[in-house]
């Protein structure tokens, strides 16, 4: 297994499980379970022992290799630097063992067969990735300025789609050369590398990137930041010639350059920074810029934020294969509940699988009367109020 020289050397001193100032627990599994083998430590040591065969591989195990949601805590908060940038590629790499011997659990299988057959987790058809766009006024890429890239849950999740919209609306708005694949889009294959499927990776990978090179493609502007991350770090080792944004950096240049103008709402607003936009890609300024533009929007900060933000427990292919759970102590129950305790009308988003794991979680908790989810370019598009 790649990085198995490594794996022994954590002695499993615990700074990952925290926030930077030690105040609270940040690692979403230990967190949940409050126990070792569920803290990134626990699962270096587990990885060590089953590489060793001093443990044998089970269900449970399996699991736990599963449950994490790669929200890169213990890589921002590790303090041993020979191995901490890499402690989310270990237990990728582990995963790809598990994979490469058969030895997943049911939703992990089923999530990489439907990508596999069917191009999507939903095993939706080809041909209804591109509904979401009418109304919008967006058409198919043709030498445009722009490729808006909206990913499997943008294209087929109703949460996703409303973002989709939302922000395809706007860019048409603001006049910009974009378009779109429809139908013809791919899977960015985020989640299969990260679960652990490096040769279906790599077949997602060189068919978009010889796509987008077919088509011309020089700028994408990604919904989702798992594709934003997936794109930007590694579509380059196969070939990849265009440049990557997420739409807030995007919608932030157009506030800039007055081609968008926000107008009035009166409203007090807390943001979540996703995994894959704060912690991985290290954009924190974008998302909060373009709120802060909107005149008489209030943004109160959660007590975790930025790179010690909890993340909403979808990420690692947990928002499809649910191994991480539910119930009041999970990520998302526990982030809304930090929302709600900021007095904040609004949870803002900017990723569609937090989209979702928040509304869920509200609805559960029964914070319905208290909280809404709002993906950010819904709020600039409600401030233009035309």
């Amino acid at each position: 297994m790649q990085y198995a020289d490594i794996v022994h050397r954590c002695f499993r001193c615990g700074y990952c499980n925290f926030t930077s100032d030690f105040q609270d627990f940040n690692c979403p599994t230990y967190n949940k379970y409050r126990m070792l083998s569920y803290s990134p430590g626990g699962r270096m040591w587990l990885i060590n022992a089953w590489l060793n065969k001093e443990l044998q591989w089970s269900e449970h195990f399996a699991d736990i290799m599963y449950s994490c949601a790669t929200c890169n805590n213990c890589v921002e908060e590790c303090v041993q630097n020979k191995f901490n940038s890499y402690l989310s590629e270990i237990f990728i790499a582990a995963r790809g063992e598990m994979v490469e011997q058969g030895l997943v659990p049911p939703t992990v299988r089923d999530y990489l067969k439907n990508i596999q057959l069917s191009g999507n987790p939903y095993r939706a058809p080809a041909e209804d990735r591109g509904k979401w766009s009418e109304g919008s006024g967006l058409t198919r890429f043709q030498n445009d300025e722009y490729l808006y890239y909206v990913g499997c849950v943008g294209s087929y999740d109703e949460r996703g789609q409303k973002m989709a919209l939302a922000l395809g609306k706007l860019l048409i708005k603001a006049g910009l050369s974009v378009g779109i694949l429809g139908s013809d889009e791919k899977c960015d294959g985020n989640e299969v590398r990260v679960l652990g499927e490096s040769m279906l990776f790599e077949e997602l990978a060189r068919q978009n990137t010889d796509q987008f090179a077919q088509l011309g493609v020089k700028k994408v502007i990604s919904l989702s930041p798992h594709a934003f991350n997936v794109m930007k770090k590694y579509y380059p080792d196969y070939g990849a010639g265009f440049d990557t944004l997420h739409y807030t950096q995007v919608l932030w240049e157009l506030i800039k350059l007055k081609k968008l103008n926000p107008g009035q709402l009166e409203i007090r607003v807390t943001y979540h920074d996703p995994c894959y936009l704060g912690r991985h890609n290290g954009e924190y300024r974008a998302p909060r810029k373009v709120l802060q533009s909107i005149p008489g929007l209030s943004l109160v900060e959660m007590r975790r934020n930025r790179k010690d933000s909890f993340c909403c427990g979808g990420g690692g292919g947990n928002f499809f294969t649910d191994i991480l759970g539910s119930g009041p102590d999970s990520p998302a129950a526990v982030r809304v509940k930090e929302a709600v305790a900021t007095g904040a009308e609004v949870l803002a988003v900017a990723c569609p699988n937090c989209a979702k794991m928040f509304e869920d979680a509200i609805k559960v908790e029964g914070l319905e009367d208290r909280l809404q989810v709002r993906d950010i370019a819904e709020l600039v598009l409600e401030s233009l109020k035309d």
